[in-house]
């Protein structure tokens, strides 16, 4: 019923209430000074104090409560014409408080105020006709063009007041739904970034534990007989860690500051995550055939480092000791097709847990291409197809 204003508004309505009631009360006083018609009627003066009351008090809450403020109006009204009184400066309160239901007012005393521009339009124009104060000679033929005068005046002075606020209620709803999609939006842009971010983060932590993890399983064993190879480790474990901190750092500050690209690394870079990968022990097999027709677009690039990147990272993690790991690019003029295939420990799945897979996936699909990745005759392959043109 009531509505939250800010402290403001409603110092601001109950002044402007007051200032209506001191500037209002004099003038009524003074333009009904006869005795008036009702029955129970009482001095005119008492008269003009509780009418412009009345009407001060619709005002001040209608914002606040707009079916209260309509339901006093109608009140006010009502008892006004219970005592016979002329239509006066308070009535002027009825225009506020109309636009008020129309632009502030829930559904129901949206309609309530729009039903009663036509009925209050009514009320007056009988009012005026056959009323104690003005219908002494009663309805005549002569009267009938007057009335009908006076209720098409009463409608459109109601009606525009209404309307105004109908008006005003649309142009604040357009405003509320422009802004509450202007929030989705950027929502949906920092969340787009949130998980761009963390896909990067996925990409370059997972792939370097795991080449740190491998070193540290092969040099723990390989000690004993040939210290060299313990150092060598230490020394890719070194480069793997330092290259994956650059990488985080920078991620760590697109999340605090928004600026700057990610780890942004092209098929260049591939010769790198090779030799890391073998350097972890894997038996590494690349095919390259054929070879990249001219400088391939950024979007692709990135994305082929990245998915196999991760289809690696899951070979290292899942795939079994013996057998090769087998990489075939084919670049092809309108497409690269990339084939990832390595042997799986019996009982292992790869696919199962984690999001590797999600990744790839998204990564392919982000530069308009798809890919599959599925357990075939103890071998788990990654296969993915992207564009040349770009997203699609």
């Amino acid at each position: 019923m009531f509505r939250s204003l800010k402290r403001y508004q409603i110092v601001v309505d109950v002044s402007l209430a007051v200032v209506f009631f001191l500037v209002t009360w004099p003038i009524e006083t003074l333009a009904v000074t006869g005795g008036l018609q009702g029955s129970f009627a009482p001095p005119p003066s008492l008269a003009s104090l509780v009418n412009v009351l009345i009407f001060a008090g619709a005002l001040a809450v209608r914002r606040l409560s707009p079916g209260l403020s309509l339901g006093i109006a109608w009140a006010g009204a009502v008892l006004q014409m219970g005592w016979g009184r002329p239509p006066g400066l308070a009535d002027i309160a009825i225009f506020a408080v109309l636009y008020a239901t129309a632009a502030y007012g829930t559904q129901l005393v949206f309609w309530l105020g729009f039903a009663s521009s036509f009925v209050g339009a009514l009320v007056i124009t009988i009012y005026l006709v056959i009323g104690p104060y003005f219908g002494s000679a009663g309805v005549t033929w002569s009267t009938i063009p007057i009335a009908l005068a006076v209720l098409v005046a009463a409608v459109f002075a109601l009606l525009l007041s209404w309307t105004i606020g109908a008006l005003v209620r649309t142009a604040v709803r357009a405003r509320e739904n422009r802004e509450a999609q202007q929030r989705a939006e950027a929502e949906t842009v920092a969340e787009q970034e949130r998980v761009r971010i963390a896909r990067d983060m996925h990409d370059v932590v997972a792939h370097s534990l795991a080449v740190v993890i491998a070193q540290a399983d092969g040099a723990r064993y390989a000690a004993a007989a040939d210290p060299a190879v313990a150092t060598d480790a230490l020394a890719t474990i070194s480069t793997t860690a330092r290259s994956a901190l650059a990488d985080v750092r920078l991620l760590l500050g697109q999340l605090r500051h928004r600026q700057g690209d990610g780890p942004q690394p092209t098929i260049a870079d591939l010769e790198e995550l090779y030799a890391q990968v073998r350097t972890a022990g894997v038996q590494l097999r690349v095919d390259v055939d054929p070879a990249p027709p001219g400088e391939p677009p950024a979007a692709v690039q990135l994305a082929v480092y990245r998915i196999l990147q991760e289809a690696l990272t899951n070979a290292l993690r899942h795939g079994a000791p013996e057998g090769s790991v087998d990489v075939r690019l084919s670049w092809l003029p309108d497409r690269v097709e990339l084939d990832v295939r390595n042997p799986v420990v019996p009982g292992a799945q790869p696919g199962r847990s984690g999001h590797g897979i999600i990744g790839m996936r998204e990564r392919a699909q982000l530069a308009g291409g798809r890919l599959d990745a599925a357990d075939e005759g103890g071998a788990f392959i990654v296969r993915a197809v992207i564009p040349i043109g770009g997203a699609g």
